[in-house]
């Protein structure tokens, strides 16, 4: 059975203590509260990724950073390795998130040579997909998507998609207060399914897990989740609140 999976995106939020206070009452709750049937982590600022391995040691919980830099190591001022995420007690990393896309004009190539690096560091990866308001309108945003996972992913080999969880962003519903609705939510992620199966079989693709990312809400988010194809979430605004994410994670 594929994994059910809830995972918060804080992205550029909080200082080191507000992340430190959210992380202790997300724990906190979800140990009180335990839920067989999903797997909820958190994905931090690099700052927060060692206090936050700390609050959730031992516990179900996993620890994902938002990012990693496209090289081993080296003179890249300013950049985070993969395997500085993993020694930081990280268990999983976002990449090509569509903000890095957008604003950071990460292609493909670049991606793809971020997952290939975060995979032989031991992270799992939630690999991001999905087109903007134009592509949707102007019909294309399945081509958006083939491509995207054609050029950023499916170059991997089948073992390694084993540690690959895919994210589909709707990018026209991320913070405008659109929401794709459940069916095209699903329409996407059997197409994505249905591409793994062409590609890697369908054993694979019955096991790949994909996230709805994409305005999800602690009051859209059973009916979003309730999709067949849908296994679970990639959390923006609403895992800076616990209650809502718990809320989210609930709704699984």
């Amino acid at each position: 059975m594929r994994k059910k999976i809830v995972a918060g995106n804080w992205k550029m939020n909080m200082v080191l203590s507000e992340g430190i206070e959210l992380a202790k009452s997300v724990n906190k709750h979800l140990v009180e509260h335990p839920t067989e049937k999903a797997t909820a982590v958190l994905c931090t600022p690099f700052i927060h990724l060692a206090p936050v391995a700390e609050i959730l040691k031992d516990t179900q919980t996993g620890l994902g950073a938002q990012n990693c830099a496209s090289e081993a190591s080296g003179a890249y001022t300013g950049e985070i390795s993969a395997e500085m995420i993993k020694s930081a007690g990280a268990q999983y990393v976002i990449i090509g998130h569509s903000e890095r896309r957008s604003y950071y004009n990460e292609d493909d190539s670049l991606i793809y040579k971020k997952t290939f690096l975060a995979l032989k560091s031991g992270l799992k990866v939630i690999f991001c997909c999905g087109e903007v308001l134009q592509e949707r309108e102007e019909q294309i945003h399945f081509e958006v998507v083939k491509k995207q996972l054609l050029d950023g992913l499916f170059n991997l080999q089948k073992e390694d998609l084993k540690n690959i969880i895919i994210a589909y962003e709707p990018v026209w519903a991320i913070g405008t207060g659109l929401t794709a609705s459940p069916q095209q939510a699903q329409e996407m992620h059997l197409f994505i399914r249905t591409l793994i199966q062409e590609r890697y079989g369908k054993e694979i693709a019955d096991e790949t897990s994909i996230l709805y990312g994409g305005s999800c809400k602690p009051s859209n988010a059973a009916e979003i989740f309730s999709m067949p194809d849908v296994d679970g979430g990639l959390i923006g605004g609403a895992s800076l609140k616990k209650d809502d994410f718990c809320a989210i994670i609930s709704a699984i």
